[in-house]
Protein backbone atom coordinates (compact mmCIF):
# COMPACT_ATOMS: atom_id res chain seq x y z
CA UNK A 1 0.00 0.00 0.00
CA UNK A 2 1.52 3.36 -0.98
CA UNK A 3 2.61 5.64 1.87
CA UNK A 4 0.22 8.53 2.48
CA UNK A 5 1.59 11.94 1.58
CA UNK A 6 1.60 14.76 4.18
CA UNK A 7 -0.36 16.67 1.55
CA UNK A 8 -3.24 14.22 1.83
CA UNK A 9 -4.89 16.28 4.55
CA UNK A 10 -7.90 14.52 6.10
CA UNK A 11 -11.28 15.92 5.13
CA UNK A 12 -12.44 18.41 7.70
CA UNK A 13 -8.96 19.41 8.85
CA UNK A 14 -9.18 23.14 9.70
CA UNK A 15 -5.69 23.63 8.24
CA UNK A 16 -6.42 22.17 4.83
CA UNK A 17 -5.65 23.87 1.50
CA UNK A 18 -8.63 26.21 1.99
CA UNK A 19 -6.72 27.91 4.84
CA UNK A 20 -2.89 28.07 4.37
CA UNK A 21 -1.89 30.55 7.09
CA UNK A 22 1.58 32.10 7.00
CA UNK A 23 4.25 32.04 9.69
CA UNK A 24 8.01 32.18 10.17
CA UNK A 25 9.96 29.20 11.49
CA UNK A 26 13.38 27.71 12.07
CA UNK A 27 14.48 24.29 13.32
CA UNK A 28 16.86 23.09 16.00
CA UNK A 29 19.25 22.01 13.26
CA UNK A 30 18.93 25.13 11.11
CA UNK A 31 18.40 28.44 12.87
CA UNK A 32 17.72 30.38 9.65
CA UNK A 33 14.28 31.99 9.81
CA UNK A 34 12.09 31.06 6.87
CA UNK A 35 8.52 31.73 5.77
CA UNK A 36 6.35 28.71 6.43
CA UNK A 37 2.81 27.85 5.39
CA UNK A 38 0.80 25.47 7.55
CA UNK A 39 -0.89 22.55 5.83
CA UNK A 40 -2.46 19.95 8.13
CA UNK A 41 0.09 18.95 10.74
CA UNK A 42 3.02 20.14 8.65
CA UNK A 43 4.87 23.31 7.77
CA UNK A 44 5.87 23.96 4.18
CA UNK A 45 9.13 25.85 3.67
CA UNK A 46 7.53 28.21 1.18
CA UNK A 47 10.74 29.74 -0.14
CA UNK A 48 12.44 26.40 -0.73
CA UNK A 49 9.34 25.00 -2.46
CA UNK A 50 9.11 28.09 -4.65
CA UNK A 51 12.76 27.74 -5.65
CA UNK A 52 12.34 24.03 -6.41
CA UNK A 53 9.39 24.81 -8.67
CA UNK A 54 11.13 27.74 -10.41
CA UNK A 55 8.45 30.11 -9.14
CA UNK A 56 8.72 33.87 -9.70
CA UNK A 57 7.78 34.24 -6.02
CA UNK A 58 10.89 32.44 -4.76
CA UNK A 59 12.64 35.65 -3.71
CA UNK A 60 9.55 37.06 -2.00
CA UNK A 61 8.97 33.83 -0.07
CA UNK A 62 12.64 33.27 0.66
CA UNK A 63 12.87 36.07 3.24
CA UNK A 64 13.21 35.70 7.03
CA UNK A 65 10.07 37.78 7.66
CA UNK A 66 6.63 38.27 6.15
CA UNK A 67 7.20 42.03 5.77
CA UNK A 68 8.32 41.95 2.10
CA UNK A 69 5.25 39.89 1.20
CA UNK A 70 3.04 42.22 3.24
CA UNK A 71 4.47 45.23 1.44
CA UNK A 72 3.99 43.62 -2.00
CA UNK A 73 0.28 44.45 -1.99
CA UNK A 74 -3.03 42.82 -2.61
CA UNK A 75 -2.38 41.56 -6.14
CA UNK A 76 0.76 39.78 -4.99
CA UNK A 77 -1.07 38.35 -1.94
CA UNK A 78 -3.72 36.87 -4.22
CA UNK A 79 -1.25 35.49 -6.75
CA UNK A 80 1.04 33.93 -4.14
CA UNK A 81 -1.93 32.31 -2.42
CA UNK A 82 -3.13 30.82 -5.71
CA UNK A 83 0.34 29.47 -6.38
CA UNK A 84 0.61 27.93 -2.91
CA UNK A 85 -2.81 26.32 -3.28
CA UNK A 86 -1.70 24.74 -6.55
CA UNK A 87 1.55 23.50 -5.03
CA UNK A 88 -0.22 21.62 -2.21
CA UNK A 89 -3.15 20.29 -4.26
CA UNK A 90 -1.73 19.38 -7.68
CA UNK A 91 -0.25 15.83 -7.53
CA UNK A 92 2.19 16.82 -10.25
CA UNK A 93 3.95 19.19 -7.84
CA UNK A 94 4.43 16.63 -5.07
CA UNK A 95 7.96 15.47 -6.00
CA UNK A 96 9.16 19.08 -5.71
CA UNK A 97 7.06 20.09 -2.70
CA UNK A 98 7.16 17.10 -0.32
CA UNK A 99 10.90 17.35 0.51
CA UNK A 100 10.22 20.81 1.94
CA UNK A 101 7.56 19.75 4.45
CA UNK A 102 8.38 19.13 8.10
CA UNK A 103 6.17 18.08 11.00
CA UNK A 104 4.76 21.02 12.92
CA UNK A 105 6.29 19.82 16.18
CA UNK A 106 9.79 20.12 14.66
CA UNK A 107 9.33 23.79 13.78
CA UNK A 108 10.42 26.61 16.08
CA UNK A 109 7.89 29.38 15.47
CA UNK A 110 8.79 33.07 15.59
CA UNK A 111 7.03 36.43 15.45
CA UNK A 112 6.18 36.36 11.73
CA UNK A 113 6.52 40.08 10.95
CA UNK A 114 8.43 43.09 12.17
CA UNK A 115 5.92 45.18 14.11
CA UNK A 116 5.75 48.87 13.22
CA UNK A 117 3.02 50.56 15.31
CA UNK A 118 0.51 48.93 17.63
CA UNK A 119 -3.00 50.20 18.36
CA UNK A 120 -5.62 48.52 20.53
CA UNK A 121 -9.35 49.19 20.30
CA UNK A 122 -12.38 48.77 22.56
CA UNK A 123 -14.95 47.49 20.10
CA UNK A 124 -17.20 45.07 22.00
CA UNK A 125 -20.39 46.67 23.30
CA UNK A 126 -20.83 43.81 25.77
CA UNK A 127 -17.32 44.23 27.18
CA UNK A 128 -17.56 48.02 27.37
CA UNK A 129 -20.98 47.81 29.02
CA UNK A 130 -19.75 45.32 31.62
CA UNK A 131 -16.75 47.48 32.46
CA UNK A 132 -18.95 50.58 32.67
CA UNK A 133 -21.37 48.86 35.04
CA UNK A 134 -18.50 47.78 37.27
CA UNK A 135 -16.76 51.12 37.54
CA UNK A 136 -19.64 53.57 36.96
CA UNK A 137 -22.56 51.83 38.71
CA UNK A 138 -24.42 55.09 39.20
CA UNK A 139 -23.85 56.43 35.68
CA UNK A 140 -24.23 55.40 32.07
CA UNK A 141 -22.39 52.16 31.28
CA UNK A 142 -21.13 53.52 27.93
CA UNK A 143 -19.43 56.87 27.55
CA UNK A 144 -21.24 59.35 25.24
CA UNK A 145 -18.74 58.85 22.41
CA UNK A 146 -18.72 55.04 22.38
CA UNK A 147 -21.31 54.46 19.65
CA UNK A 148 -20.03 57.28 17.47
CA UNK A 149 -16.38 56.26 17.06
CA UNK A 150 -14.11 53.26 17.68
CA UNK A 151 -12.23 54.07 20.90
CA UNK A 152 -8.57 53.04 20.93
CA UNK A 153 -5.13 53.77 22.31
CA UNK A 154 -1.53 53.37 21.17
CA UNK A 155 0.44 50.51 22.72
CA UNK A 156 4.10 49.48 22.79
CA UNK A 157 5.04 47.65 19.59
CA UNK A 158 8.26 46.36 21.14
CA UNK A 159 6.35 44.23 23.65
CA UNK A 160 4.39 42.18 21.12
CA UNK A 161 5.63 38.61 21.56
CA UNK A 162 4.92 35.38 19.75
CA UNK A 163 2.72 32.69 21.24
CA UNK A 164 4.57 30.54 23.75
CA UNK A 165 6.63 33.36 25.23
CA UNK A 166 6.51 33.51 29.03
CA UNK A 167 4.82 36.59 30.48
CA UNK A 168 6.59 38.20 33.43
CA UNK A 169 4.20 39.50 36.08
CA UNK A 170 4.56 43.29 35.89
CA UNK A 171 5.35 45.58 38.80
CA UNK A 172 3.99 49.07 39.19
CA UNK A 173 2.07 51.47 41.36
CA UNK A 174 -1.33 50.38 42.60
CA UNK A 175 -3.80 51.93 44.98
CA UNK A 176 -7.13 50.51 46.12
CA UNK A 177 -9.87 53.09 46.77
CA UNK A 178 -9.51 52.60 50.52
CA UNK A 179 -5.69 52.81 50.60
CA UNK A 180 -4.24 56.05 51.99
CA UNK A 181 -1.39 56.09 49.45
CA UNK A 182 -0.14 54.08 46.47
CA UNK A 183 2.23 51.15 46.91
CA UNK A 184 4.73 49.60 44.50
CA UNK A 185 4.90 45.90 43.76
CA UNK A 186 3.79 43.05 41.52
CA UNK A 187 0.30 43.23 40.03
CA UNK A 188 -2.23 41.21 42.01
CA UNK A 189 -4.93 41.53 39.35
CA UNK A 190 -3.22 40.10 36.28
CA UNK A 191 -5.74 39.50 33.52
CA UNK A 192 -6.18 38.57 29.87
CA UNK A 193 -8.03 40.11 26.97
CA UNK A 194 -9.12 37.70 24.26
CA UNK A 195 -8.82 39.64 21.01
CA UNK A 196 -8.34 39.39 17.27
CA UNK A 197 -5.41 41.23 15.70
CA UNK A 198 -4.98 42.60 12.18
CA UNK A 199 -1.69 43.24 10.39
CA UNK A 200 -1.21 45.95 7.77
CA UNK A 201 0.59 45.16 4.55
CA UNK A 202 0.36 48.06 2.12
CA UNK A 203 1.36 51.39 3.67
CA UNK A 204 -0.49 54.66 3.14
CA UNK A 205 0.59 58.22 2.55
CA UNK A 206 0.83 60.64 5.47
CA UNK A 207 -2.11 63.05 5.34
CA UNK A 208 -4.37 60.73 3.30
CA UNK A 209 -7.16 58.90 5.17
CA UNK A 210 -7.85 55.27 4.25
CA UNK A 211 -11.58 54.85 3.47
CA UNK A 212 -13.68 51.82 4.40
CA UNK A 213 -13.61 50.51 0.84
CA UNK A 214 -9.80 50.18 0.93
CA UNK A 215 -9.62 47.92 3.98
CA UNK A 216 -8.70 44.83 1.93
CA UNK A 217 -6.09 46.79 -0.03
CA UNK A 218 -4.14 47.49 3.15
CA UNK A 219 -4.84 44.68 5.65
CA UNK A 220 -3.16 41.36 4.88
CA UNK A 221 -4.75 39.08 7.46
CA UNK A 222 -5.77 38.41 11.03
CA UNK A 223 -4.67 36.35 14.01
CA UNK A 224 -5.45 35.72 17.67
CA UNK A 225 -4.13 38.23 20.22
CA UNK A 226 -4.02 38.26 24.02
CA UNK A 227 -3.54 41.74 25.46
CA UNK A 228 -2.36 40.91 28.99
CA UNK A 229 -3.60 43.50 31.48
CA UNK A 230 -2.63 44.45 35.04
CA UNK A 231 -5.99 45.71 36.23
CA UNK A 232 -4.75 47.18 39.52
CA UNK A 233 -1.94 49.14 37.86
CA UNK A 234 -4.32 50.23 35.12
CA UNK A 235 -7.02 51.40 37.54
CA UNK A 236 -4.64 53.76 39.35
CA UNK A 237 -2.92 55.21 36.28
CA UNK A 238 -5.58 55.45 33.57
CA UNK A 239 -7.26 58.72 34.60
CA UNK A 240 -7.02 60.99 32.65
CA UNK A 241 -4.96 59.63 29.74
CA UNK A 242 -5.88 55.95 29.58
CA UNK A 243 -3.90 52.67 29.69
CA UNK A 244 -0.12 52.81 30.02
CA UNK A 245 2.01 50.48 32.19
CA UNK A 246 -0.97 48.28 32.96
CA UNK A 247 -1.00 47.18 29.30
CA UNK A 248 2.45 47.71 27.82
CA UNK A 249 4.41 44.86 29.43
CA UNK A 250 3.32 42.10 26.99
CA UNK A 251 0.86 41.38 24.19
CA UNK A 252 0.92 37.81 22.86
CA UNK A 253 0.09 37.10 19.22
CA UNK A 254 -0.36 33.90 17.27
CA UNK A 255 2.52 32.58 15.20
CA UNK A 256 0.13 32.15 12.26
CA UNK A 257 -1.50 34.87 10.16
CA UNK A 258 -4.62 33.85 8.25
CA UNK A 259 -5.03 35.83 5.02
CA UNK A 260 -8.33 37.67 4.67
CA UNK A 261 -9.07 35.75 1.48
CA UNK A 262 -9.31 32.51 3.49
CA UNK A 263 -12.14 34.03 5.52
CA UNK A 264 -14.58 35.05 2.79
CA UNK A 265 -17.18 32.56 4.03
CA UNK A 266 -16.86 33.93 7.58
CA UNK A 267 -17.96 37.44 6.63
CA UNK A 268 -21.01 38.57 8.55
CA UNK A 269 -22.96 41.76 9.17
CA UNK A 270 -22.10 43.59 12.39
CA UNK A 271 -24.79 44.26 15.01
CA UNK A 272 -27.39 46.90 14.19
CA UNK A 273 -26.17 50.41 15.00
CA UNK A 274 -28.20 52.57 17.36
CA UNK A 275 -27.08 55.95 16.01
CA UNK A 276 -26.42 57.23 12.49
CA UNK A 277 -22.69 57.09 11.74
CA UNK A 278 -20.65 59.87 10.21
CA UNK A 279 -19.96 59.24 6.51
CA UNK A 280 -16.37 57.98 6.93
CA UNK A 281 -17.64 55.21 9.26
CA UNK A 282 -20.98 54.47 7.60
CA UNK A 283 -20.83 50.95 6.13
CA UNK A 284 -24.56 50.51 5.54
CA UNK A 285 -24.10 50.39 1.75
CA UNK A 286 -20.90 48.33 1.75
CA UNK A 287 -20.68 45.56 -0.84
CA UNK A 288 -19.27 43.13 1.72
CA UNK A 289 -20.26 42.72 5.38
CA UNK A 290 -17.54 44.00 7.67
CA UNK A 291 -17.76 41.53 10.53
CA UNK A 292 -16.15 38.10 10.87
CA UNK A 293 -17.85 35.07 12.42
CA UNK A 294 -14.95 33.81 14.54
CA UNK A 295 -15.45 31.38 17.42
CA UNK A 296 -12.88 31.86 20.18
CA UNK A 297 -12.19 29.58 23.14
CA UNK A 298 -10.33 30.73 26.27
CA UNK A 299 -8.65 28.10 28.44
CA UNK A 300 -6.67 28.37 31.66
CA UNK A 301 -4.34 25.45 32.43
CA UNK A 302 -6.13 23.42 29.77
CA UNK A 303 -9.62 24.04 31.17
CA UNK A 304 -12.13 25.98 29.08
CA UNK A 305 -13.50 29.09 30.81
CA UNK A 306 -15.15 31.10 28.03
CA UNK A 307 -16.22 31.16 24.38
CA UNK A 308 -16.26 34.76 23.14
CA UNK A 309 -18.04 35.27 19.77
CA UNK A 310 -16.31 37.77 17.48
CA UNK A 311 -19.46 38.22 15.37
CA UNK A 312 -20.93 40.36 18.16
CA UNK A 313 -18.30 43.12 17.84
CA UNK A 314 -19.97 46.51 17.34
CA UNK A 315 -17.11 48.12 15.41
CA UNK A 316 -15.54 46.31 12.44
CA UNK A 317 -11.89 46.09 11.48
CA UNK A 318 -12.56 48.27 8.43
CA UNK A 319 -14.13 50.97 10.59
CA UNK A 320 -11.21 50.82 13.00
CA UNK A 321 -8.75 51.28 10.14
CA UNK A 322 -10.77 54.17 8.72
CA UNK A 323 -10.93 55.89 12.10
CA UNK A 324 -7.25 55.26 12.81
CA UNK A 325 -6.28 57.16 9.64
CA UNK A 326 -9.07 59.73 9.25
CA UNK A 327 -6.86 62.43 10.77
CA UNK A 328 -4.18 61.73 8.17
CA UNK A 329 -2.12 59.27 10.22
CA UNK A 330 -0.18 57.00 7.88
CA UNK A 331 -0.01 53.22 7.82
CA UNK A 332 3.26 51.31 7.75
CA UNK A 333 3.94 47.73 6.75
CA UNK A 334 3.78 45.68 9.92
CA UNK A 335 1.33 47.92 11.77
CA UNK A 336 -0.79 45.80 14.10
CA UNK A 337 -4.11 46.70 15.63
CA UNK A 338 -6.22 44.72 18.07
CA UNK A 339 -10.00 44.49 18.16
CA UNK A 340 -10.28 44.99 21.89
CA UNK A 341 -11.65 42.37 24.26
CA UNK A 342 -14.18 40.07 22.60
CA UNK A 343 -17.20 39.42 24.82
CA UNK A 344 -20.72 38.23 24.12
CA UNK A 345 -24.01 38.74 25.98
CA UNK A 346 -23.71 35.57 28.11
CA UNK A 347 -21.50 35.09 31.18
CA UNK A 348 -19.65 32.22 29.48
CA UNK A 349 -18.83 34.45 26.52
CA UNK A 350 -16.77 37.04 28.38
CA UNK A 351 -13.20 37.46 27.14
CA UNK A 352 -11.55 38.73 30.33
CA UNK A 353 -11.27 37.63 33.94
CA UNK A 354 -12.30 41.14 34.95
CA UNK A 355 -15.74 40.31 33.55
CA UNK A 356 -15.83 36.58 34.34
CA UNK A 357 -15.16 37.29 38.04
CA UNK A 358 -16.83 40.72 38.08
CA UNK A 359 -13.60 42.39 39.23
CA UNK A 360 -12.79 39.63 41.70
CA UNK A 361 -16.21 39.31 43.32
CA UNK A 362 -16.83 35.83 41.87
CA UNK A 363 -14.39 32.95 41.60
CA UNK A 364 -13.70 30.64 38.68
CA UNK A 365 -13.48 26.96 39.57
CA UNK A 366 -10.46 25.26 38.02
CA UNK A 367 -9.25 21.73 38.57
CA UNK A 368 -6.24 23.05 40.49
CA UNK A 369 -8.13 25.59 42.57
CA UNK A 370 -10.20 28.75 42.43
CA UNK A 371 -9.21 31.92 40.58
CA UNK A 372 -10.22 35.53 40.40
CA UNK A 373 -7.13 36.71 38.53
CA UNK A 374 -4.06 34.86 37.26
CA UNK A 375 -1.53 33.16 39.51
CA UNK A 376 2.13 32.49 38.74
CA UNK A 377 2.42 29.30 36.70
CA UNK A 378 -0.97 29.69 35.04
CA UNK A 379 -1.05 29.15 31.28
CA UNK A 380 -3.70 30.87 29.19
CA UNK A 381 -4.52 29.60 25.68
CA UNK A 382 -6.77 31.13 23.05
CA UNK A 383 -7.91 29.07 20.08
CA UNK A 384 -10.43 29.88 17.36
CA UNK A 385 -12.05 28.73 14.15
CA UNK A 386 -14.20 30.31 11.47
CA UNK A 387 -16.70 28.82 9.01
CA UNK A 388 -15.21 28.12 5.61
CA UNK A 389 -16.69 27.31 2.21
CA UNK A 390 -18.71 24.12 1.72
CA UNK A 391 -19.04 23.35 5.41
CA UNK A 392 -15.31 23.47 6.17
CA UNK A 393 -13.70 25.15 9.15
CA UNK A 394 -10.78 27.56 9.02
CA UNK A 395 -8.44 27.12 11.98
CA UNK A 396 -6.87 30.25 13.45
CA UNK A 397 -4.20 28.45 15.45
CA UNK A 398 -3.62 29.45 19.03
CA UNK A 399 -1.94 31.99 21.23
CA UNK A 400 -0.61 30.86 24.57
CA UNK A 401 1.43 32.29 27.41
CA UNK A 402 2.53 31.21 30.89
CA UNK A 403 2.74 33.61 33.83
CA UNK A 404 6.09 33.73 35.62
CA UNK A 405 6.96 35.69 38.73
CA UNK A 406 7.96 39.33 38.72
CA UNK A 407 11.60 40.35 38.43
Amino acid sequence: MPQQSPLDVPEGDPFGPHNLPYGVFSTSGDTRRRIGVRIGGYVLDAGAAAAALGSPYAELLGRPSLNPLLAAGRTAWRDVRRALTAWVTDPGHRPAVEPHLLPLEEAVLHLPYEVADYVDFYASEHHATNVGRMFRPDGDALTPNWKHLPIGYHGRSGTLVVSGTDVVRPCGQRKAPTDPAPVFGPSVKLDIEAEVGFVVGTPSELGRPVPLAEFEDHVFGLFLLNDWSARDIQAWEYVPLGPFLGKSFATSVSAWVTPLEALDAARTAPPARDFPLLPYLDDADSDRPGGFDLHITVSINGQEVARPPFATMYWTAAQQLAHMTVNGASLRTGDVYGSGTVSGPEVGQRGSLLELTWNGRDEIELADGKRTFLEDGDTVTLTAWAPGANGTRVGLGEVTGRIVGSR
